[in-house]
């Protein structure tokens, strides 16, 4: 039977696109290690005082990228480049979401509407990445070679949603609001069809490298086409919602260490 988990498990064994996996994983991973880092060190004066959970937002995401390298290592696998179709942060950042990586690169202090579009940008992508990783630990949460990296990097992508969460609220209740719905508007509607684009172009790659026949190919692709046009529908909404989260100051504090991994 067709489901997530038998593609997942199909993926996990074997080396070639468990290897292509983890490297699309490491290197989105670290890309946003070094845009948090970038944004923490840019930071305007106002807003220096968010610089430590920006920073430690950054450090959670390298280290999520040295996981995914980790369990290559243990296979005995080196990363592969990643092909510029399955790149989502590229992508992202070529549809105009979040800051551009020219204006990271500067050292020209961000300005308040910067603040608000990186938080923006990164409510929507954090519930992206909470989704996904709530999916693997239902699925792989106990499973011996994986299990223990997909849960902790699943607690580490819901502490970086609650951070979102309280950081625009606190933005909101400063008369950011407008600015932040249209920006969460935003990026919902582009992060979807991105999203949709990448997950055609990784199931491509894995057809072709575990040799799925065409109708499995098929039909797969006619699922991600479907949840997408659900997300069009109205499912984007869970990403631009906002409310205060249990979980307060969720990254207050160093990051926390990946023992056996990172």
């Amino acid at each position: 039977m067709l489901s997530a988990r038998s593609v997942f498990q199909e993926i996990l064994d074997n080396d070639e696109s468990f290897r292509l996996f983890c490297s699309i994983a490491a290197s989105g991973e670290t890309q946003g290690g070094w845009e948090n880092g970038r944004i923490a060190a840019l930071l305007p004066q106002g807003r220096r005082a968010l610089g430590p959970k920006v920073a430690r937002h950054g450090a959670d995401e390298d280290k999520h990228g040295r996981i995914f390298n980790a369990l290559l290592k243990k296979r005995g696998l080196e990363p592969v480049p990643v092909p510029p179709e399955t790149d989502y942060t590229m992508l992202l950042e070529r549809q105009g979401i979040g800051l551009a990586h020219d204006k990271l690169r500067r050292e020209e202090p961000l300005t308040e509407r910067d603040v608000v579009v990186y938080l923006s940008h990164s409510r929507v992508t954090e519930q992206r990445a909470a989704d996904q990783m709530d999916m693997l630990v239902t699925y792989f949460g106990d499973h011996p070679e994986v299990g223990k990296a997909v849960r902790m990097i699943c607690r580490d992508e819901e502490n970086h949603l609650a951070y979102c969460h309280e950081e625009l609220l606190r933005l909101a209740a400063e008369g950011h609001g407008r600015t932040i719905l249209d920006t969460l508007h935003e990026c919902a509607r582009a992060e979807t069809r991105v999203y949709r684009d990448v997950s055609l172009a990784v199931m491509d790659h894995m057809g072709r490298i575990l040799n799925w026949p065409k109708p499995k190919s098929a039909a797969l692709a006619s699922g991600i086409r479907a949840i997408s046009a659900y997300e069009r529908l109205g499912g984007w909404r869970r990403m631009v919602s906002l409310k205060m989260p249990e979980r307060r100051d969720a990254l207050g504090g160093p990051a926390e260490p990946a023992p056996g991994f990172a």
